[in-house]
């Protein structure tokens, strides 16, 4: 048994290796390089492109009208300011094309300032998503909004972000945070999950000035099959339609199978 798990461990490894986009193979996570780096990545894969541009149109929707900024975290390798063209942009360090340098956890903004904060593939970086619940309350104007794509627990998402991601990956963590390991190497993927789905009571209880307005399971395969800002493309730009008519279909026949959810949440 253990010979067997070896092996599979091995093959699992070479096809990671293989799959390494060339751009960023070896390169620290950390360092800020890498982040300008999966920002042209992400330019030169017609694929991906299409993923983000879905995401930020579903971002953009939630939305609400009204008085008060727009701040994304995380924006560095991003493009959401091409879909919402006031956003303020940030990152947790310093990189081309970000507006601030700052912490989700302190975050810099009067008191109901701002009236959404918007992500992708950032909560589960934050180490303490509590921390940054409150300082989420402090800054959103009444029915300002927290609007977010994340990762999703579902069995086939727990296999491919387990087997293939580098990131970790804890859905029976007890609690919403993690060690600080660094700015973009520390993660839980599962942390929205736990948050908003698991642990949806105690949310509930603890920020009851939030409300949990919508969460959209989305894209079982397409991700995966863009090779994400590490890893090759697996299929070309021109497939993305026929991919994602195929994907929709096979969600409707199978659910569950969904390796991301957007995430809508409400200051009441």
């Amino acid at each position: 048994m253990g010979l067997r798990i070896g092996k599979s461990g091995a093959v699992i490894s070479a096809l990671k290796n293989l799959l390494a986009h060339p751009l960023t193979r070896g390169m620290d996570i950390n360092d800020p390089c890498t982040t300008e780096l999966r920002r042209e990545i992400l330019q030169q894969k017609p694929f991906l492109s299409k993923i983000y541009e879905e995401w930020y149109r579903i971002i953009a929707a939630a939305i609400p009208a009204g008085s008060g900024r727009v701040l994304e975290l995380g924006s560095g390798a991003g493009f959401m300011r091409e879909r919402i063209p006031d956003v303020i942009g940030s990152e947790v360090f310093f990189c081309s094309h970000v507006d601030l340098v700052l912490d989700a956890r302190q975050l810099p903004f009067q008191d109901a300032s701002l009236r959404a904060i918007v992500m992708t593939d950032v909560l589960h970086h934050i180490p303490d998503v509590a921390q940054f619940l409150r300082e989420a309350l402090r800054c959103l104007c009444p029915m300002g909004r927290i609007v977010m794509v994340e990762p999703w627990v579902t069995p086939w998402s727990s296999l491919i972000y387990r087997k293939f991601h580098h990131e970790p990956f804890a859905p029976e963590a007890p609690e919403w945070n993690f060690p600080e390991t660094g700015p973009l190497s520390g993660a839980n993927g599962a942390l929205p999950w736990m948050v908003f789905g698991r642990d949806r009571e105690r949310f509930q209880r603890e920020f009851s000035e939030f409300l949990i307005e919508d969460i959209q399971p989305l894209m079982p395969f397409s991700y995966l099959l863009s090779g994400g800002v590490s890893m090759r493309s697996i299929v070309p730009g021109w497939m993305w339609h026929l991919v994602r008519v195929m994907e929709k279909w096979a969600d409707w026949c199978t659910g569950g199978m969904d390796m991301f959810a957007a995430i809508v949440i409400t200051r009441r």
